[in-house]
């Protein structure tokens, strides 16, 4: 007993002759992977870069389906007059009972005009807009239902012909590094030799590094991980931007079928980690860090947009309650039914607005402390 009267408890030793009691709380990991498992999982992607590049084939290869078997190829005439757009594609993936909601967002058209500008604008907005709508359903009722559309990861491609990083590279990056993670790819990766595509990948870290980009950056793995995961992760960083190859023809290679491309001097094994680096794209993808790509994206990006948000709400009400009218107020005529109706409704959405400004002002001050 206690100086308070109070009786404390004491966990058998292994000399008492007592086994340790179990609670069972170790069971909890499984409550959380069948509880996900059930529920299902979101995965939004983007894939950007000029056509031809074979960001299609990519997606198609990644994930084995075909996302874009009713998409109409645009003729020479049309590509010159086609502005950047933007075009989802969702689909529902499920693998030894575990499901995915896939969606896709293609940008065709960016980078194909004469003069690029700003092409990045549309693809920029799209992120704002479902950080927006994301933000609108988190502050409402109905808050259990919320679907995340918000774009989870960028894969960018870049040509395999020039010498390092363009313009209008450079600029997307920048504009969109703090709105979502950004992977760097070196697109059609058959067309150079092993040394050749070790030279670009050291010139695109050198001018990303030396361009201030900020791409997605691997979390370090934890001391308690084992040597095969460390090694996995090491190869993983030493490898971007990935080099990769896409096909979504099967052949025979050393009698085995593969997903490959023919050529007259032989054949390009898609899955041959000596051939490129579409395995350890598929591996960070997909089983390695699409957690850590959701993570990044609700706390880092997410976050950073929300907190912006609130700010600019704070400044304006407290801009309103500051304003003090230099005309005199003279009395106006008396509003007839719809009119009132109209600045009830006005009353009630702004009377809705402060309470949850004030209701996020105190989640922020609760989270602080």
């Amino acid at each position: 007993m206690t100086a308070n009267g109070r009786y404390k408890s004491r966990a058998p030793r292994a000399d008492d002759g007592e086994e340790k009691e179990y609670v069972g709380f170790a069971t909890l990991p499984n409550q959380v992977h069948r509880k996900s498992v059930k529920k299902g999982f979101d995965f939004t992607l983007m894939v950007a870069g000029e056509s031809g590049l074979g960001k299609s084939t990519l997606v198609n290869s990644l994930f084995l389906t075909d996302l874009h078997k009713d998409r109409k190829l645009l003729s020479a005439e049309e590509r010159i007059s086609q502005t950047v757009e933007i075009t989802k594609h969702t689909v529902d993936i499920e693998e030894k009972g575990v499901k995915l909601r896939l969606t896709i967002v293609d940008t065709p058209g960016f980078g194909d005009a004469v003069n690029n500008t700003e092409c990045w604008r549309p693809v920029t907005e799209y992120i704002e807009q479902q950080f927006e709508q994301y933000f609108r359903d988190e502050s409402g009722l109905n808050r259990k239902n919320i679907q995340d559309n918000r774009v989870h990861c960028c894969l960018y491609f870049i040509p395999p012909f020039g010498h390092g990083l363009r313009p209008v590279d450079i600029e997307f990056m920048k504009a969109l590094q703090e709105k979502v993670n950004v992977v760097p790819l070196i697109a059609k990766a058959d067309c150079l030799t092993p040394s050749e595509i070790k030279k670009l990948k050291d010139q695109l870290r050198e001018e990303i590094d030396k361009c201030g980009i900020k791409i997605y950056q691997f979390p370090d793995c934890d001391s308690d991980e084992d040597e095969e995961f460390k090694k996995q992760d090491k190869e993983l960083k030493d490898s971007t931007p990935f080099a990769v190859i896409g096909s979504n023809t099967v052949v025979e290679a050393r009698g085995q079928r593969v997903r490959g491309r023919i050529y007259p001097w032989g054949i390009v094994e898609v899955e041959n980690p000596s051939h490129c680096d579409f395995v350890k794209l598929r591996t960070m993808l997909i089983r390695t860090h699409m957690h850590d790509l959701k993570d990044v994206t609700s706390d880092c990006h997410y976050e950073n947009y929300r907190a912006h948000c609130i700010q600019t709400m704070t400044s304006k009400m407290n801009a309103d309650k500051r304003v003090e009218s230099p005309i005199p107020i003279l009395p106006l005529p008396t509003p007839d039914v719809e009119t009132e109706k109209l600045i009830k409704m006005k009353d009630d959405e702004l009377r809705r607005m402060q309470q949850m400004l004030q209701k996020m002002q105190q989640q922020m001050h609760e989270q602080e402390l």
